[in-house]
This record gives structure tokens, sequence and C-alpha cells, in this order.
């Protein structure tokens, strides 16, 4: 196993374990007589716990020079603890488990990315390889491992949820072993790296990867309330179950689909510039027509745009981090991308309660508002560079 189907068994492997747990983990706590207050605290609490390992374990394997290392020790920590829930019992000890595996798991997506990112394009092995391939894979994966284990799970038997996460993390740090290092030979040099985070005030100081943080935050960041409330509202407007879910299911093959062959080909035609730009716009017209209607037809048309307001952005920006970042910082900047979108995701799940509760479907144009406030930044800062800039 070797080049781009070492990365793809490592995505799959990762992002199958996400699928097959997290949307579950709220429903095996229940069956553990959590009430609904203690399950909510464990959630924030995990997502505290995310924000803060997420940076300070990227930029440890910055610091070891060993990003391989670092994940494959992560994915087996989260898989052990994983397995704990299998005897854990009660608020307290669910609660430390899931703080365990939150924090592990917080850095292996960015250190992933860190890895596959800087290993693609323009050649791995003398063939293509594109990132979107290996992320589109993961994308896959995730769906794959949440209708596998919900075939193999019943209304009080949620067992196969641990044993699948547990199992698929083990073979994520597995895969690990056969990925190739990456090439850092056309690295910039770098000054001897420590635990000191001098490093993130480096790449805070590029103006264009402080743009891309900015961007990604404000077009991730509007998803908050499609994905706190779009559900609630369809339902409210007697969409049944069934239609939901093929709406939900839409917006994730675009996903793949963008990831796989849509978004390099649009990045190739108009740079990461105008990827960015159509992301953005995306955003403006698929949460405008959210937020006016709930019809199916309107509805159906619009969920499509998720492969653009998420998957291409992704792509840009993994594309503009390539150009402008050292590989001997690629983890921290990662996951500075990605707490910077995890912030601001946060902030905005807590406010679209309130939003939702006051002006229902409306609650969607701030969010539109976002995306218009992230055109201008991404004209101002995504421009096309495909050398890389001098050290951070």
């Amino acid at each position: 196993m070797a080049g781009p189907i070492a990365y793809i068994a490592l995505y799959g492997a990762l992002y199958a374990a996400f699928g097959a747990a997290s949307p579950f983990w709220p429903k095996l706590f229940e069956t553990r007589a959590l009430t609904p207050q203690q399950i909510g605290s464990i959630l924030a609490a995990a997502m505290l716990v995310r924000l803060v390992s997420g940076p300070c374990l990227a930029r440890l394997a910055d610091v070891l020079g060993s990003l391989r290392l670092v994940l494959a020790s992560c994915a087996v920590l989260a898989a052990g603890a994983a397995a704990g829930f299998v005897w854990a019992d009660g608020f307290w000890w669910l609660l430390v488990l899931a703080l365990a595996q939150a924090a592990a798991l917080a850095p292996t997506t960015s250190i992933a990315d860190a890895l596959s990112v800087n290993a693609a394009k323009p050649q791995m092995g003398g063939r293509p390889f594109e990132y979107g391939w290996i992320r589109g894979s993961g994308s896959a994966a995730f769906v794959v491992g949440t209708i596998v284990v919900g075939q193999l799970i019943g209304p009080a038997d949620l067992m196969p949820v641990i044993w699948m996460n547990a199992s698929l993390l083990i073979a994520a740090a597995s895969a690990t072993v056969f990925m190739p290092a990456v090439n850092a030979q056309a690295a910039p040099p770098a000054p001897p790296a420590s635990l000191a985070f001098g490093e993130v005030g480096a790449l805070l100081a590029i103006p264009r990867f402080r743009i891309l943080i900015l961007v990604s935050a404000l077009v991730y960041g509007s998803h908050s309330m499609h994905d706190a409330f779009a559900v609630i509202r369809w339902s409210d407007a007697g969409i049944g179950t069934s239609v939901i879910s093929v709406l939900w299911s839409e917006a994730v093959a675009a996903e793949v689909l963008v990831f796989f062959f849509v978004g390099p080909r649009l990045i190739e035609r108009f740079g990461v510039r105008g990827a960015a730009i159509l992301a953005a716009a995306a955003g403006i017209i698929r949460w405008l027509i959210e937020g006016a209607t709930t019809s199916i037809v309107l509805l159906s048309m619009i969920q499509p745009l998720h492969g653009l307001t998420f998957a291409l952005l992704h792509l840009a920006c993994m594309d503009m981090m390539r150009a402008v970042v050292s590989p001997t910082v690629a983890a921290t900047a990662q996951a500075l991308y990605a707490l910077g979108s995890g912030l601001v995701t946060a902030a905005l799940i807590s406010l679209s309660g309130i939003l939702y509760a006051r002006y229902a479907g409306a609650a969607f144009l701030p969010m539109a508002a976002l995306c218009a406030l992230a055109l201008p930044l991404a004209w101002y800062g995504f421009a096309d560079q495909r050398a890389r800039c001098g050290p951070v």
C-alpha cells in the first residue's frame, strides 16, 4: 500500500469511524441513564476540549517532526477511550472517557490534512495525486460508516457503535505505517522548533493566512443555522423524514462529487480566488432561499450548493495553504484553520437558537450576510500563487 492508496485508506478509516459513532454517542449516553442536561454537558465539554487540544497536539507534531507518529498515537488513544465505553457507567466516568477521546481525536484531521496536502500535487510517485480524491473518500466513508452501523445497532444495543469506532480508529493508525514521508526538501529553512508558540504568531503574521482563516470561519460558520435547525424547520413544515433524509444525502453526495471531480477542475479554471468567491456566493444564494421557503422542489435544487459552500472552499483553502505555509508548521497551520471555524461555529450555534426562536426562517438571513462579508475578503486575500512563500 503506497502513495495515494495509503492516504485513501487513512481517510476512509478515520472518517468511517466518525460516521459510525458521532451521530450515536448521545443515544449511547441516554441508554446509560443520563439526563438530557448531562448529555448536553458532555457534548459541550467535549467541544471545548477539542478546541484546546487540537492546536496543542498539532503543534507538538510539528515540533517532533513526526506527524505520522502523533496521528497514529492519537488514533490509538481515541480507540482505547472508545473501548472504555463498554464498561463505563455513570455521568463522571462517561464524561472522562468522552473528554479523553475528544482530546485525542481533535488533531487527527488537521494532521492528516497537513500530511496529504503537502504530499499531493503536482505528483506523487510519478502519478497525479489530487488532495480532493482522498478528502472525498473521507466524506464518502463517513456516510458508509453511518449506514453500516445503523444496520447493526438496535434500540437498546449500541455496542456495535463502540466496537466499530474503536476498530476503525485502529485501522486508521495502522494506515499511517504505509504512508510515505512528506518530502520537505522544497520547504524554506525554519528555526529550531520548540513547544513555544512563536511560530503561531509568525503564521498569523502572514496576511493571506489570516484572511484564509477569516473567510473559512465566516462561510463554514454560516452553516450553523442549517445544521441546527434545518431538520426542525422542514419537519414543522410537514416534510416527512424520508424526504428529509434524501435532502440531507443530496448535500453529502454533492460534497463528495466536488471533492473528487468538480472542485479540482473549478480551481484549475478559476483559481483559488475564483473558487473562494464562488463558494461565498453560493452561500448567499443557499441561505436566502432556505430562509424564504420550505418548498421541497426549491430545497432539492439548493442542497447541492453544499458542494460549493463546504467542499470547494475547503479545496481552495488547502491549495492556498500549500502556497503560503511551510511544511515544517503545516500541522499547526491546519489546526489554526480548524480552530477559527470551530470557534465561530460554536458561537453561532449558541446564537442560532435565539435567532430561530424569534425569527424562524428569517434567521437564515444573517447567515447569508456572513457569506456576503466573506466575498470582498476572498477577492483580496485568495490570490493565486503556486510558489511557496518565505520562512514562517
